[in-house]
């Protein structure tokens, strides 16, 4: 068994991204036979600004362009959150614990057209935009209280979206 304790965390950028309705973009993990969705998220590559990951995250795993949303806020602190015993070692090659996580939150801009999960490495199996108090229920349980706190961090600047 891995031992957690001397394992460091992934870095990681997220994004959470909010419609013209006020929905949130959530995908379902190809990798996962749980009925969890989740955000667009991935490590930081060497040398690589948390944003810019956020952005080329966002493309990878959805195909939406950088200019089709808009920069709306950025969490003051990094969110962590540790794999459940039964993942550590087997996920990320075994090197990590878990994932420290800098998160984004745009609005989009584009139409769902603009969507497309079938990319060149596929992440998501289905896609949907979910209302927010629904998203820290839909998202693994070692993942809820991260999502929570995301939503309380992002609380202001998604209101301002609904006026």
């Amino acid at each position: 068994m891995t031992d957690r304790e001397n394992l460091p965390y992934r870095p990681c950028a997220g994004v959470m991204l909010v419609n013209a309705e006020g929905n949130i973009f959530v995908g379902q993990r190809l990798d996962s036979t749980l009925e969890a969705w989740q955000m667009p998220q991935g490590g930081i590559d060497s040398g690589e600004e948390p944003r810019a990951t956020a952005l080329r995250e966002l493309q990878e795993e959805t195909g939406i362009a950088p200019d089709k949303v808009e920069f709306l806020a950025e969490a003051d602190e990094e969110l962590y959150y540790d794999l459940p015993d039964d993942l550590v070692g087997k996920i990320w090659g075994g090197k990590y614990r878990g994932q420290r996580q800098r998160w984004f939150l745009f609005r989009f801009t584009g139409t769902d057209d603009d969507v497309n999960i079938r990319t060149a490495h596929p992440e998501f199996r289905a896609w949907r935009w979910a209302p927010p108090q629904e998203v820290p229920e839909a998202i693994v349980t070692f993942k809820r209280d991260l999502y929570r706190r995301l939503f309380e961090i992002f609380d202001e600047p998604l209101r301002a979206g609904d006026r």
